[in-house]
């Protein structure tokens, strides 16, 4: 009921209600005074006496509080300056005394306005302390109050537990600090606990966020607590210090991307590559693997294009809705058809192209991450190689225009399932494209992209937020980078100029080292690297060693053939291939692999088809 009514309240009826509290507070401020003066409590008749004195430091008094604004002030902003405000009130209320008195020729003693002015002073400052207390014991018990344990008991923490103190939602109930000499003091109203007492205070006090008030440890040494702090189960907030804040030195602290173009080694190429609108305009185009990194990116720049239709396929129910959701937001007006299921499905991609009528498949579908592939070879094969045989033999008997495979630099001279599935999907799209009548098979091969799911970038990102270490496999790793607009653009173009069986890679500069990557996006993010040579460095660098189909260096050639294209940064491979019927061999015993779920098996036959069909390439360059 009394938080009910507190919080009825206007601003102007609170402050209607301070300012008779005050006026009460002069008249029994003189009351005690005269009795503090007499030893007893006035009698009447002298009550009646000083009323001419009591009316005028009414009305001085008054008067004042009003042109102070001292009734406006608010309970918890009633510090020095409402202080200093109610004592230049207190005075002059006892000078107006001492002229009344001079003026009428009463004998009161001047004793008398000297004791009221001290104890109007006292009782009002109390006053405003004890309400101050009555309104929020009134609010905290009719408002639950989240408990917040401190960690740091400087002058940061200091201050945020001063201001805490007075809020109606969040309650600080302890210090956590580092420093021994600190511990068991008391600081700010609040004792200061060692950090090895955090379960114990949590469990204690039933603490629901701890909030990290050391700005001085620096972000690295913050985020590694931070890191330790949630496995208390609680929420942990940092918190800059209140100059910094002041200042906006906090903005300064956030994590900034180190330039692409050093991450790339070169600058970026969007410019360089020219629009591909004609190619896919007025087309019904589908994109396979519509909700990945790269499918998503196909998806916004063939909607770009003008399509009279776009088709997305993908297995994954939330990729796939949260693409068509965005598509649909830009409100082009191109049909947007989605599609859940996978491209291992023959009848289901038979029916999707012969529904939309599919001039243009752009076969993005693949699992791309080299170490889970690894782990799980048999679905990373079924995906990867029998998913693009029966899409690509789907596209061929619908007769669709153009098939784009979407590759990977992993696929030359693979070293793991993941390079392999990818180098045998190209072998199949290239068996296919020396038979096909109607349909233009092509792919493209290109590095690894900035940003994409399961890429380098998003990982050290996510370290480095994490106050490190940043790991690498290896001190001498290098990979060529691009962006996901450059891969995408290099698709798209490479659809426009296909003439059938053509392998498409970008001219990318030099290979860049992982090394090189992770320091550069440490200190782009405002950090220094922590190494032997400078030991105080705020993050490491951790060398992880290389794991299971992962290489030191990638390429992005088998052969040493390259011819022009239209375009100067984009090249034509030229590169062996299977015959068809050892195309047909190499998928028939792949198929009786997966089936007998034998990643042995598989990997044998991987192996033995893709080294034969790199032994023809190097043959027909050592021939010619």
């Amino acid at each position: 009921m009394l938080y009910e009514l507190c919080t009825s309240l206007s601003r102007a009826q609170k402050s209607w209600i301070l300012l008779a509290i005050d006026l009460l507070t002069i008249v029994v401020a003189f009351v005690l005074s005269q009795a503090l003066l007499l030893g007893r409590l006035p009698a009447w008749v002298e009550l009646q006496a000083s009323l001419p004195f009591l009316a005028a430091m009414l009305a001085v008094g008054g008067g004042l509080i009003i042109w102070f604004g001292l009734h406006r002030i608010k309970l918890n902003a009633y510090e020095m300056q409402g202080v200093m405000g109610t004592t230049w009130v207190a005075v002059a209320m006892g000078g107006a005394g001492v002229v009344v008195n001079a003026l009428t020729a009463t004998a009161m003693p001047t004793q008398l306005f000297i004791l009221h002015t001290m104890t109007f002073l006292i009782l009002t400052v109390l006053g405003r302390i004890w309400l101050r207390s009555i309104v929020l014991w009134i609010y905290i018990a009719g408002k639950a109050r989240k408990h917040v344990l401190i960690y740091g008991a400087g002058q940061t923490g200091q201050q945020l537990a001063t201001a805490l103190r007075t809020d109606d939602t969040l309650l600080p109930v302890a210090f956590v600090d580092d420093n021994p000499t600190l511990q068991s003091l008391t600081v700010a109203g609040l004792k200061v606990h060692s950090p090895v007492q955090l379960p114990q205070l949590v469990a204690t006090k039933e603490i629901d966020r701890i909030v990290l008030a050391m700005p001085s440890a620096g972000r690295p040494a913050q985020a590694r607590i931070a890191r330790r702090l949630r496995n208390l189960g609680c929420e942990v907030q940092t918190l800059p210090s209140f100059a910094q804040l002041v200042l906006d030195k906090a903005d300064h602290q956030r994590v900034t991307r180190a330039e692409l173009s050093e991450l790339l080694g070169r600058g970026r190429m969007e410019a360089e590559l020219p629009e591909v609108t004609d190619a896919y305009k007025g087309r019904s185009v589908l994109v396979t693997g519509a909700g990945g990194s790269i499918g998503s990116e196909l998806c916004r720049q063939v909607v770009a294009a003008g399509p009279s239709r776009l088709v997305l396929l993908d297995h994954s129910e939330l990729s796939l809705f949260n693409i068509e959701r965005e598509l649909q937001d830009m409100e082009t007006g191109i049909e947007i058809v989605p599609v859940l299921g996978s491209v291992c499905e023959k009848s289901l991609v038979s029916r999707v192209l012969a529904e939309n009528g599919i001039n243009v498949v752009l076969h993005a579908a693949a699992y791309k991450h080299v170490v889970l592939v690894e782990k799980n070879c048999i679905e990373g094969l079924r995906n990867n190689v029998i998913g693009t045989k029966v899409m690509a033999d789907a596209a061929r008997e619908a007769g669709v225009e153009r098939f784009i495979l979407i590759s990977s630099d992993k696929a030359v001279r693979p070293k793991g399932i993941m390079g392999a599935s990818k180098r045998l999907a190209e072998l199949i799209v290239q068996d296919l494209a020396t038979r096909s009548g109607g349909t233009r098979f092509s792919m493209v091969r290109f590095g690894n992209v900035l940003g994409s799911s399961g890429s380098v970038i998003p990982l050290f990102e996510e370290q480095i937020a994490r106050g490190g270490p940043v790991t690498v496999t290896h001190a001498d790793v290098t990979r060529y980078f691009m962006t996901v607009a450059e891969a995408v653009r290099l698709v798209l173009l490479a659809g426009s100029f296909s003439r059938g069986g053509d392998v498409f890679v970008l001219d990318m500069g030099s290979p860049v080292s992982i090394q090189q990557v992770a320091r550069q996006m440490i200190e782009g993010a405002g950090y220094t690297v922590r190494c032997p040579e400078n030991p105080d460095g705020d993050i490491a660098i951790e060398f992880i060693g290389l794991r299971d189909g992962e290489k030191l260096s990638e390429e992005l050639l088998i052969g040493s053939d390259m011819l022009t294209t239209p375009h100067p940064k984009i090249l034509r491979a030229e590169e062996g291939r299977l015959s068809e019927l050892e195309m047909a061999s190499a998928v028939q015993e792949l198929r009786k692999a997966i089936e007998a779920q034998d990643g042995a098996a598989a990997a044998g036959v991987m192996r033995r088809w893709i080294e034969k069909s790199d032994l023809g390439a190097r043959s027909s360059t050592i021939n010619e």
